[in-house]
């Protein structure tokens, strides 16, 4: 039998609604098949593991990133997949985390929630959560069809690291438009096989240590001096840098001189568009050509929540500089198209 491991850390996908309050209340996911009756009908065994206390997705934070690490670590030869039951707002972040702490990643982890609670009558958490135990259960002949750490949500699989949320009101909550979707569910669970990663050479490596000194310069027309100089003296080692386009960014002297003197100290600087669909091309125009010469490092087509997650990662791991910012523009994980 194959045997799925849930992982409970909080979420609209745990809760119920309580009939005299009206509030939304954390039920006892031990007896999720009360709520869920049809995951009486699945051929595979799993167990359920819960938070406790529980965990709202924004208070996700690197400490529960490691905590998750830690309990797959500890579990990873006891189970053939695991499902995540999370808030759908951070999502993408604990995806992606997840994507880079695990290295040679041989077993499904699909992260789900849902919109609504599940003793919703137009809910969409039952759904969710029998199709994510799906995947995670895939197999065929004896290997994980979806080795990766993904998110499934409104019929769609995404890989984790590509994918963020779009819409809170909607059931479609998350895209990855730089990547295509991985697998659909309609009558049939159809597996896009071409672009789902396959497992790298040697055994799972589980790295839990992290570094969250990051800052964040979101760009706009008429951005002053002070705020950019504020941004980049920021008490931290690398800072995300959201540009225009496929990279571009004012050429105004006291701007390109305040990056210049940021990287002078030793900040890294990674160069993500504020557009969701296309990728960083450092150099193509003038306006970046610049940066491509004073060191700016490309973060491609990264998502921000990859971007943050790989950065924590990379400057928890490395301390050599160099090899950070080789290590940015390195596809480690399904992250980024390489241009």
């Amino acid at each position: 039998m194959t045997n799925v491991l849930i992982i409970y850390t909080g979420g609209t996908i745990g809760m119920v609604t309580d009939p005299k309050s009206g509030v939304l209340v954390p039920f006892n996911f031990d007896q999720i098949t009360d709520n869920v009756p049809e995951l009486k009908r699945l051929d595979y065994n799993f167990k359920v593991y819960s938070f406790d206390p529980l965990i709202d997705s924004s208070n996700m934070s690197p400490q529960i990133y490691k905590e998750l690490v830690s309990l797959i670590q500890k579990n990873y030869e006891k189970y053939d997949g695991f499902v995540i039951l999370h808030g759908s707002d951070t999502m993408s972040f604990t995806a992606s985390a997840l994507s880079f702490m695990i290295e040679n990643l041989a077993k499904p982890i699909i992260l789900t929630g849902s919109q609504l609670p599940v003793n919703g009558i137009r809910t969409d958490a039952k759904e969710n959560l029998i199709t994510a135990l799906e995947i995670a259960a895939a197999r065929k002949r004896g290997k994980a069809v979806v080795p990766e750490v993904c998110i499934y949500f409104d019929y769609k699989l995404f890989r984790g690291n590509r994918s963020f949320k779009y819409n809170s009101d909607k059931f479609e909550a998350f895209r990855s438009p730089n990547c295509p979707v991985l697998a659909e569910a309609g009558v049939h669970l159809e597996f896009n096989k071409n672009d789902i990663l396959r497992p790298g050479d040697g055994p799972v490596k589980f790295h839990k240590k992290l570094d969250s000194a990051i800052g964040v310069l979101k760009l706009y027309p008429g951005i002053s001096p002070q705020i950019v100089k504020a941004a980049l003296n920021a008490d931290c080692k690398a800072i995300i840098m959201e540009t225009f386009g496929s990279g571009n960014t004012s050429t105004e002297d006291w701007f390109l001189e305040l990056l210049k003197e940021a990287i002078a100290d030793g900040k890294l600087i990674l160069n993500i568009s504020q557009c969701k669909v296309g990728t960083v091309a450092l150099g193509r125009y003038e306006t970046s050509r610049q940066l491509q010469e004073m060191g700016v490092v490309s973060g491609f087509d990264m998502t921000f929540e990859a971007a943050v997650t790989k950065l924590m990662f990379l400057l928890g791991n490395f301390t050599d500089r160099k090899k950070i910012a080789q290590l940015l523009e390195t596809n480690l994980r399904g992250e980024m198209t390489l241009a």
